[in-house]
């Protein structure tokens, strides 16, 4: 099927939910053999079944903005350290289009713009030490405002989450160092230590399930128009 907005100059992001492998191979022969052999090696039945819807979405959308088969979509997953772990990009050509995936809970969700991105989903579930979760995501600015609950949390999670996975550098990069508006505030980034990529936009986005926040980020001044799409029917195809 045609995927609306895959070459619109804002971002459009792709909501779905798992998919058992063994009830779509369709799918998973999508998938290079790198992923199919890191989606076999999950133990959890659901971490399977989102890793593909995720994987399978992401091919299908990039194939249909390049024209090429979804299974013939390069990428390159080369880390820092040389291994291949680090955030898929375009072989090639890492930059554009920009893409990101995520996944949790019942959903997955692929982003695509014009530059690099960087989208991340939440499940809200009980979380053990949140005191200590907090310790290392927020910055010392931040400790300093008013308590953080499991749903404030995630969606500063999510805010953080999506700024470093546009960057590129997810996780390896410490989350205490950006310090943000806050978790009832229009999202945006107050300051960023060590950061000296010029300015990011940031986004809350509303998605399938109401206890599922996600956020989006991107580089430039202000955020661009953000279009969703049923990522459900393009996996149906």
């Amino acid at each position: 099927m045609s995927i609306s907005g895959a070459h619109a100059p804002a971002v459009t992001v792709w909501w779905a939910h798992p998919l058992d492998p063994d009830a779509h191979p369709g799918l998973v022969s999508v998938l290079d053999a790198h992923e199919r052999e890191r989606m076999a090696a999950l133990r959890q039945e659901a971490d399977r079944a989102r890793y593909l819807a995720a994987h399978a979405l992401t091919r299908i959308v990039l194939g249909e903005h390049l024209g090429v088969d979804p299974a013939a979509v390069l990428l390159d997953r080369t880390c820092r350290c040389g291994q291949q772990h680090g955030k898929p990009r375009l072989a090639q050509r890492p930059d554009s289009p920009g893409f990101s995936l995520t996944h949790s809970g019942s959903l997955v969700g692929v982003a695509l713009g014009p530059g690099p991105v960087g989208v991340d989903v939440e499940h809200r579930r009980s979380l053990t030490s949140l005191e200590g979760l907090a310790e290392h995501v927020l910055s010392p600015a931040e400790r300093g405002g008013p308590a953080l609950d499991t749903t404030t949390f995630l969606v500063t999670w999510t805010r953080k989450e999506a700024l470093l996975k546009a960057t590129g550098d997810g996780l390896s990069s410490p989350m205490d160092a950006i310090t943000l508006s806050g978790p009832h505030e229009a999202p945006r980034v107050h300051a960023w230590v060590g950061e000296p990529r010029g300015p990011m936009w940031l986004a809350d986005l509303s998605t399938p399930e109401p206890d599922h926040p996600a956020a989006l980020a991107g580089f430039g001044d202000a955020a661009p128009a953000v279009t969703t799409a049923d990522g459900d029917a393009v996996l149906a195809g």
